[in-house]
C-alpha cells in the first residue's frame, strides 16, 4: 500500500489499515523506529481517564445529583 504525503507532511491511513489497527477519527497513534531501521505505526497508549470519563455518554439515571458534583470537585 502506499499515500502521497501533502504539502503539511500529511497523509491519509488505508482504511484496511485503520480497521485492523482500530484507528477511528480522533485516535492517536504512536510511531516508533525499531533496531533495523524501519518505522511501525500503532494506537496510542490512551491516557489516563479524566475523573469526567465516567460521565461520558450517560443520559440515562444512575448517578445522583450530589455523586455527580462529587466527581466533578474530585472528592472521593
Amino acid at each position: 500500500m502506499s499515500t502521497t504525503v501533502t504539502i503539511k507532511g500529511q497523509v491519509t491511513i488505508p482504511k484496511s489499515v485503520r480497521d485492523h489497527l482500530g484507528i477511528v477519527p480522533g485516535s492517536r497513534v504512536d510511531f516508533r523506529r525499531t533496531a533495523d531501521g524501519h518505522i511501525v505505526i500503532e494506537p496510542a497508549t490512551p491516557a489516563p481517564s479524566s475523573r469526567f470519563a465516567q460521565l461520558r455518554g450517560h443520559a440515562g439515571e444512575g448517578m445522583a445529583t450530589e455523586e455527580i458534583m462529587a466527581l466533578t470537585r474530585g472528592e472521593p
